[in-house]
């Protein structure tokens, strides 16, 4: 009776975040769509293209927590099934000291870099079109790296089985970012530090306000303290973290990447179209995201339970959505041009092959993510950081291989897809052992 209340009121929980995670990031997508044409008439394509690819290092920044984000919401998730909500707040206080201790040096380390670095040549930018690439990049790095520390309370609502908090904060920062926008580019500025500012100021600004309403007001009792720092508590969270963070640095590596080779391999101009179809396609990784999210926490939740049962109706739900996407993903393909005119205009022409490669690109990742979220969520991860280190290891001098021999961002694009086709595969095989008990050796790791 036990597994079937608690599976019941998870699902119940699930259902909620699903439809409330549908209103805001659809919000969040047409934020996102205003965004482009935006930003592109305040920089045009070229100063567009260097923002961009500027966004895909700050990605790494991001990501540099070695993984005490992902293992805080899986841990979260475990000790608010058993009760134990004192090891909860010991475990949230010692994440956020952790993180502190992680960016400080970090933020040093970096900002030496562009000083004494030639920033110029790396990311293949001419000095006359931007002429203070290096203040950009030392203003948005040190944006980033403070919004690192408190970017954390969206880990935690992951954490209570709450995503559609987390995505109303991502949600609230994007559309403080595009009025943002607007203003320079009402303001007749065509300045990338401009933009610059607004971009990487919005989110900090965000995370800043909900700490005090997430643990002074809704939940005190779960509100970090410098006494309840536990190194011992770190270190089962970095147990776990690390083997999120090795995933996280493959995937930089595999799809953050991709703008700055882009921009070095043939030139920042080429990456606007590059990131216009990527956007476009996104639409349905959003909306699979906002399905797939909860089902990560809940799985931890049912798996730590013994509830397979619900893991297994969980997996036919995802199977309907995924030949949903598929169906939708074609017709996207077939209207593209007719949504490009009406979106960007003229400023940008995008070839099609171009649009079926992403469209490509973009359900094979959706297909992997149908099994990774649920694997994450059981915490058996070691053939996907096999195949993520893998694949991100084989990517970039592939890349240059290919690139040196087309000249063609098409065949770049087809490397993008090949690395990640062995992860999908994989996945699917995995899960299934796993759900039906016969997971033994490297799966059940």
């Amino acid at each position: 009776m036990a597994i079937s209340n608690s599976s019941t009121h998870r699902s119940s929980l699930l259902v909620k975040n699903i439809l409330v995670s549908f209103l805001i990031k659809g919000w969040s997508a047409i934020v996102i769509l205003l965004l482009v044409p935006v930003t592109l008439h305040c920089l045009g394509e070229y100063k567009n293209g260097v923002w961009l690819t500027i966004s895909s290092i700050l990605l790494w920044i991001d990501n540099m927590d070695i993984g005490l984000g992902n293992g805080l919401r899986n841990k979260l998730a475990t000790y608010m099934a058993q009760g134990d909500g004192h090891r909860a707040r010991k475990l949230i206080s010692s994440t956020f000291a952790m993180l502190s201790i992680i960016i400080i040096p970090t933020l040093l380390v970096l900002l030496l870099l562009i000083h004494f670095g030639n920033t110029y040549q790396f990311l293949n930018v001419s000095p006359s079109k931007i002429v203070n690439l290096d203040q950009v990049l030392m203003v948005t790095v040190s944006m980033v790296c403070m919004t690192f520390i408190f970017k954390l309370v969206g880990n935690f609502y992951m954490g209570m089985q709450l995503p559609a908090v987390s995505n109303l904060l991502i949600a609230l920062g994007q559309t403080l970012a595009l009025v943002g926008t607007y203003i320079v580019y009402l303001s007749g500025s065509h300045s990338l530090m401009h933009i610059a500012l607004v971009n990487t100021g919005a989110s900090l600004v965000v995370y800043l306000l909900s700490i005090p309403v997430t643990f002074y007001i809704k939940y005190p009792h779960l509100r970090p303290s410098f006494g309840l720092i536990d190194l011992n508590e770190a270190k089962s969270v970095t147990s776990m973290g690390i083997q999120f963070f090795i995933m996280q640095i493959s995937s930089l590596i595999l799809f953050a990447t991709a703008n700055i080779l882009i921009s070095k391999l043939f030139s920042p101009s080429m990456v606007t179209p590059y990131q216009i179809t990527y956007r476009y396609f996104s639409l349905m990784m959003v909306v699979f995201t906002v399905v797939c999210m909860p089902f990560w926490n809940a799985t931890t939740d049912a798996y730590a339970r013994g509830d397979m049962e619900w893991i297994r109706q969980a997996d036919k739900k995802m199977k309907i959505m995924t030949t949903a996407i598929f169906i939708i993903l074609i017709f996207m393909v077939a209207v593209s041009q007719f949504v490009y005119d009406h979106w960007i205009g003229d400023d940008v022409h995008i070839d099609i092959r171009m649009t079926i490669a992403m469209a490509t690109y973009i359900f094979i990742l959706i297909y992997s993510m149908r099994y990774s979220y649920f694997i994450n969520g059981i915490g058996t991860l070691r053939l996907q950081i096999i195949l993520t280190t893998g694949a991100a290891f084989v990517f970039i001098p592939l890349a240059y291989a290919v690139t040196k021999q087309t000249h063609n961002i098409i065949w770049f694009m087809v490397v993008m897809c090949a690395v990640n086709l062995p992860g999908v595969i994989v996945n699917r095989i995995q899960f299934y052992k796993l759900i039906h008990g016969q997971a033994t050796g490297i799966w059940k790791k």
